[in-house]
């Protein structure tokens, strides 16, 4: 079966990025609340990346554009600096490794001006990598890795079906330390409903201050119809979060982490607050700003449902 290039799903910071595919859907498709959920895993031929990187060589030198080549290539190569590429699709470092190596070091002969690659990694591909060989990677420019941490409550974690521990997560966070490429990880305020909310969000402080990674992104609990925490949430057995509990949450998460110098954020679209910060250097303020819309109760501080999103 040929390989069906997937759809863009990228983080905020890679939207100037080059997406090249190497996979499409993701091996850990067990996520209750992901839209990969039930997802089947295909991996793209070598030779059909080659082909892809040689069509953009060229087009970036010479404005040539081939026959045979998807527009999508193009349109996306038409805005594009040269700078930075990211692996698609949910978890690309799954690609197998002597093919990643070769993909990385034909990507940077033939487009030497690339200064950085990203990819989602989900913790079960880090974990599967040794130490040695993520700092290969490194040295073929793979400079950050976007993890899905969601929670660190391992009763939670168990729920969602992530397929691994806090302290799976926590050692493949520090195994990505130890390579020295960027770790920005992703929680998901809610993920616990109201039963669970405060022990998502102390367990999600200790692993995160655990691994101590430069970037943290907080998103807010969508529901994705198919998923099985939709359905869960239609049949009255996940009790959700109000949108003000959420904020409490975020509170609870940024008051019990403890970071070397990490960029915390929760600008992405699916929360209804956006604080952005360092930690530790910025905590007081960040707290006294959730704090401030936590003591109003006024809705109209909050970002409507209608804008929220994936």
């Amino acid at each position: 079966m040929s390989f069906e290039r997937p759809e863009i799903i990228r983080p905020p910071s890679e939207w100037n990025s080059y997406f090249l595919p190497l996979t499409s859907g993701c091996s850990t498709n067990t996520c209750t609340f992901c839209m990969y959920y039930g997802s089947k895993l295909r991996i793209r031929d070598v030779e059909d990346v080659k082909n892809e990187i040689d069509a953009l060589a060229l087009f970036t030198r010479k404005g040539i554009r081939l026959p045979n080549v998807p527009k999508v290539v193009y349109d996306i190569a038409q805005g594009w600096d040269g700078k930075k590429v990211f692996l698609q699709d949910g978890d690309a470092l799954v690609y197998p490794f002597p093919k990643l190596r070769e993909v990385l070091q034909y990507l940077n002969e033939k487009l030497p001006s690339i200064e950085r690659v990203g990819t989602y990694a989900t913790p079960q591909d880090i974990l599967r990598r040794s130490v040695d060989e993520l700092k290969e990677l490194k040295q073929l420019k793979v400079g950050i890795f976007y993890t899905g941490l969601e929670s660190g409550d391992d009763e939670l974690l168990r729920k969602i079906g992530k397929g691994a521990t806090s302290d799976e997560l926590i050692e493949a966070g520090k195994k990505v330390k130890e390579a020295r490429i960027i770790s920005s990880i992703t929680i998901i305020l809610g993920l616990g409903g109201v039963e669970g909310s405060q022990k998502h969000a102390l367990e999600t402080a200790r692993v995160l201050s655990e691994i101590d990674p430069e970037y943290v992104g907080a998103l807010t609990l969508t529901f994705v119809p198919g998923t099985p925490l939709y359905e869960q949430r239609e049949r009255g057995e996940f009790h959700p979060l109000s949108p003000f509990q959420s904020l409490e949450e975020l509170k609870l998460i940024i008051e019990d982490s403890h970071f070397t110098d990490c960029f915390f954020s929760s600008m992405h679209a699916s929360n209804y607050l956006s604080v952005r910060g360092r930690l530790p250097q910025d905590k007081a303020r960040m707290l006294r700003q959730i704090q401030a819309v936590l003591d109003a109760r006024d809705p109209s501080l909050l970002r409507p449902e209608f804008l929220r999103g994936l």
